[in-house]
């Protein structure tokens, strides 16, 4: 690993050593809102597999419904039965915040208070599977907006997963190593020339002394003669 072109300092050495300390705390972080976003998510993809077969179980259901009323009535009666819908739905979407992840929720308000008041003709001139198809869609609209803002919201969460994940392995492979690996060298540098400063420091201390044993030598000499 690379280590960083800084200046091999005491000071730079403690403004590493704090960036270390914030980059693991921050990878810590990290993999613990990676493992909680995929916890959720995971459970997302659950209820949205479950959700998604109810409601393909249920579409054929009403397609069913809709093929045989059609094999009954003329498709024009058909048409004009279905040409203006008695009821209509109107949707809107919030928001709540999963993670750090905006997940939407749909929230449907019906025209009239009655939302079973679906049928837009006379029951006395159709026929009842056309009926009952009108009436299974009608049920399954709610399962419908629920399945969108399921598989939105796992769409979302999986977007947040891979950028948490890319930033924990920038963390974790590279600039938590460089960082160790710079303090490491910018370590053994400052070891390296405390021990050069000891070894100056006694080279001249043992100078010192062996020219003072000098001196009171010469002096001793002096004193004697």
């Amino acid at each position: 690993m690379a280590v960083m072109n800084v200046n091999p300092t005491r000071m730079e050495l403690s403004r590493l050593k704090k960036r270390l300390v914030t980059a693991t705390r921050g990878h810590k972080l990290l993999k613990d809102k990676r493992d909680e976003l995929m916890r959720q998510f995971l459970n997302i993809v659950k209820e949205n597999k479950q959700l998604r077969r109810e409601v393909e179980q249920r579409l054929r259901q009403a397609n069913s419904h809709f093929v045989v009323a059609g094999s009954v009535m003329q498709h024009e009666v058909v048409g004009s039965a279905l040409l203006a819908p008695k009821q209509e739905v109107s949707l809107e979407v919030e928001y709540k915040n999963v993670m750090s992840v905006e997940v939407p929720q749909y929230i449907t308000k019906t025209k009239t208070s009655d939302a079973a008041d679906i049928y837009s003709y006379g029951l006395a001139y159709t026929y009842s599977d056309l009926d009952d198809a009108v009436y299974l869609l009608s049920l399954l609209l709610p399962d419908l907006l629920k399945l969108a803002e399921c598989e939105k919201s796992a769409q979302l969460m999986a977007s947040e997963i891979e950028k948490t994940r890319r930033r924990v392995n920038a963390l974790e492979h590279v600039m938590i190593p460089q960082l160790q690996e710079t303090i490491k060298m910018i370590t053994m540098k400052l070891d390296e020339s405390e021990r050069s400063s000891q070894t100056r420091l006694m080279k001249v201390k043992d100078m010192m002394v062996e020219k003072q044993i000098m001196e009171n030598r010469a002096r001793d000499g002096r004193v004697d003669a």
